[in-house]
């Protein structure tokens, strides 16, 4: 199977909810939610794209002599293919179509991205089975995964949290803004907005790495890090929680100067589509990227295989762009390769 033929299986399996557009920008699917637009307008999703694509670019540098790239990275005590992991997404047949269920999506994106030697954020939604389905598909992977908590009532966190941790995953995460999604009043159980206390009495009920995935301000991601989380995930959940806000691209290097890169860890997502994009937010100072709505194109367009293509083409991009800026790991990949206009 070809990357190409995967777009084309996915366009028809996914329409009409979404588009397979040349260009995943949040134009053609603004507002369309259940879907995978943006809320509102569009306009944050839009942003997270046009930010990263039309002001951000790499400095070419070819005078570094011949390098082999190392795309590796270390992170939960495991060396990933490259520092890429397959966003949290849930209710795709809410989202999407019924071409595929909740725990074939799970599956598919878990397994592929194994294969790949990366791996998947499991998502969650609106009843149990959301929260069940990347558990389990973790689980049959012998926890090569994050599931990632919803932030329900703290009696809840804490439930689910010790069913996580039998699963033995690579760490845990909560998309504390999710609370804001349109259609979280219809989840069968409550969620809160989250504060720092509350973080904190999470992370110290485990000894799984904790992930905070929606920070999108620097004093946030000091909140997190005072908390005890093991990392940070810079995101507005695709633009699909708050209209009008600013690309991840934007902030992210104000918040990864405040909390710094060795106690804690920075990921971001919003708007990557390509290795040339990875680097870019390397570059801006994330550690790691989470890419969501083109792996649930891979994913229904090629199941676990269609994963798996998709990742081994964002790793080769990443190569060949550190290739053409002159960096040999990932640790070269510095502000200087890249250029704000």
């Amino acid at each position: 199977m070809l990357y190409q033929q995967v777009l084309e299986n996915a366009r028809e399996k996914m329409a009409p909810r979404c588009r397979v557009c040349p260009e995943c920008n949040g134009i053609a699917c603004k507002g369309v939610m259940p879907g995978p637009g943006g809320k509102g307008s569009g306009r944050t999703f839009q942003r997270n794209f046009s930010y990263l694509a039309e002001h951000v670019f790499l400095e070419m540098d070819v005078l570094q002599g011949e390098k082999k790239c190392d795309t590796s990275i270390e992170l939960f005590g495991q060396t990933f293919a490259a520092p890429v992991f397959v966003a949290p997404i849930g209710l795709v047949q809410y989202n999407y179509t019924d071409a595929m269920t909740e725990r074939q999506y799970c599956d598919a994106v878990t397994l592929g991205a194994k294969k790949a030697g990366v791996a998947a954020f499991g998502g969650g939604g609106l009843q149990p089975e959301h929260f069940y389905s990347p558990l389990h598909a973790i689980r049959d992977a012998g926890g090569w995964g994050i599931p990632t908590l919803k932030p329900w009532t703290m009696d809840v966190v804490l439930q689910r949290l010790r069913e996580t941790e039998e699963c033995c995953p690579l760490a845990f995460a909560m998309d504390i803004d999710s609370a804001g999604l349109p259609h979280a009043g219809m989840s069968a159980l409550q969620m809160q907005m989250k504060t720092e206390k509350d973080l904190k009495e999470i992370a110290s009920a485990t000894e799984l790495p904790f992930i905070v995935k929606g920070v999108m301000t620097a004093e946030n991601a000091r909140m997190a890090h005072r908390a005890g989380a093991y990392a940070i995930v810079v995101s507005n959940h695709g633009g699909r929680v708050m209209d009008n806000g600013l690309s991840t691209a934007e902030v992210l290097p104000e918040i990864r100067a405040a909390v710094g890169n060795q106690t804690i860890k920075t990921f971001v997502d919003g708007g990557i589509r390509t290795g040339g994009d990875i680097f870019k937010m390397l570059a801006l100072g994330a550690s790691a990227v989470l890419i969501g709505r083109p792996y649930a194109i891979a994913a229904y367009g090629g199941g676990v295989e269609g994963v798996r293509l998709y990742t081994e083409k964002l790793i080769a991009e990443l190569r060949d762009a550190m290739t053409m800026t002159g960096c040999a790991t990932l640790a070269d990949i510095k502000r200087d390769k890249i250029r704000i206009v």
